[in-house]
């Protein structure tokens, strides 16, 4: 540990000062001795200049030893600062000697940076095989609103080789309008390599003190077609069953009917078979009139017009509405919130009308109300078998009852979604049936109109 290393380092004896200074108190001993031998012994001329000259060639040698001993290290130590800060993370210095402890610590510091140069490598390079990898578009500006990164989704989006994109100013790409605006956004575009819709985001960024800004293009024309189509399918599957259902048997009911006709002579129950065709006709037609009535109140839904609207008043209502069954309203605390009163009555009551029909002919009906955080939630309990294992419930015209619609469900779930809510039909975890539930915000829905007068 770094603390441990301190103190062990500091526990040594003699550290390079002391070493610095024990050199040059060898230095200048030979003339010190000299000196001092000059003082004290009475020698003859020949032996003093002897003296001397032992004094300056010691002196000069250890000069030399303690010159070796101090700079080659810090060659040393300047040799490897240098390699780091090249970049050279290899370079290592031979630990010991008078230098031991600090080339100890350049070691250590070296091999940090190499694992950290090592780290951000691979997370450079995972960042890169990623962005390669994104279909998004990715784009980096830096300050002066001029490229500095693009992925490959970007340069095909641009249709152009990346060497002539680096460097050109957003408004030179034609992107400097979707670095405007809202941070988030879907809009139609023409870019050089493809138009279409595209869901567009923007941030800024901040690298090295210096702004920039991030640009992220993503093609949901494709994700769009694929959901359209879906959609379309369905439909047509639908209405395709629905249609069929209804145009078969008036189609055999005509050719017996012709068929009738034909014969000479006529029967005598001729009128009778007559009058049963053409009710059976009608009966079939009537009913695809109403599949297509339904299909065009799902689709045709206006946006919602809230008021303040009184949960217990408007439940209350409901209930009273359904006459098959006793509907028990459970009372829960005064509550109010903005909401269209005419579309939240409809969906309502499509969940009562489900609840009442899986619990008839014996069982009950509970609806109750209460606030969770900033939701009001809205729960129709029935005694029923439970909702069907379907994950098509809220599927428009599924249906799992004979001669359902496959609206209801459906309808309540647009209504809710109107308003910023949703509807959720889960199995009971108490006892046997199903519960419908319902949830608003207690505020107004953002992007309706402004609440009027209160509903009662």
């Amino acid at each position: 540990m770094p603390s441990e290393h301190a103190a062990q380092r500091a526990s040594r004896i003699p550290r390079f000062e002391q070493r610095v200074l024990l050199g040059s108190v060898l230095v200048a001993l030979p003339a010190l001795l000299a000196a001092l031998t000059l003082v004290l012994v009475r020698w003859e001329e020949p032996r003093r200049w002897a003296c001397i000259a032992i004094a300056i060639v010691a002196t000069a040698w250890l000069a030399r030893w303690q010159y070796r001993r101090v700079v080659f290290p810090l060659y040393t130590l300047s040799g490897l600062l240098e390699a780091l800060r090249q970049g050279d993370y290899s370079l290592r210095g031979v630990q010991g000697g008078v230098l031991g402890d600090a080339i100890y610590d350049i070691n250590a510091l070296a091999e940090r940076l190499q694992r950290e140069r090592l780290e951000f490598e691979e997370s450079s390079y995972l960042l890169g095989k990623t962005l390669a990898a994104l279909d998004s578009a990715v784009f980096v500006f830096d300050d002066g609103h001029r490229l500095r990164l693009l992925n490959p989704a970007a340069q095909r989006l641009l249709d152009a080789e990346r060497h002539q994109l680096f460097g050109l100013s957003a408004a030179e790409l034609g992107l400097a309008s979707l670095l405007e605006g809202p941070a988030a956004r879907v809009l139609t575009h023409v870019f050089p390599g493809r138009n279409g819709r595209f869901e567009i985001r923007h941030a800024p960024l901040r690298s090295g003190g210096r702004g920039g800004q991030l640009l992220v293009v993503n093609d949901v024309s494709r994700v769009l077609r694929e959901e359209e189509r879906a959609a379309w399918q369905r439909l047509l599957r639908v209405l395709g069953h629905e249609v069929n259902n209804s145009l078969a048997p008036i189609q055999s009911m005509a050719g017996t009917l012709a068929t009738l006709a034909a014969r000479e002579p006529l029967p005598e129950d001729w009128r009778e078979d007559f009058r049963g065709g053409l009710e059976l006709i009608g009966h079939r037609a009537e009913a695809l009139g109403r599949f297509l009535s339904s299909y065009s109140k799902l689709a045709r839904l206006p946006p919602p017009q809230p008021r303040t609207v009184e949960l217990s008043t408007l439940v209350a209502k409901v209930a009273k509405l359904e006459q098959r069954l006793a509907v028990s309203v459970e009372a829960g605390e005064p509550l109010s919130l903005q909401a269209d009163p005419d579309q939240l009555e409809q969906a309502l009551i499509n969940l009562l009308r489900n609840a009442v029909e899986a619990t008839l002919p014996h069982g009950g009906v509970r609806l109750r109300w209460k606030q969770d955080g900033e939701r009001a939630c809205i729960e129709v309990e029935d005694d029923g078998p439970g909702p069907p294992p379907s994950d098509n419930l809220f599927v428009p015209f599924f249906t799992t009852k004979p001669g359902g619609s496959g609206i209801g469900l459906a309808l309540a779930r647009q209504i809710a979604e109107a308003h910023e809510g949703g509807v959720a039909l889960l199995a009971r975890e108490d006892a046997r049936g199903a519960v419908a539930r319902l949830w608003l915000p207690v505020r107004s829905p953002a992007g309706t109109a402004e609440p009027g007068d209160s509903v009662e």
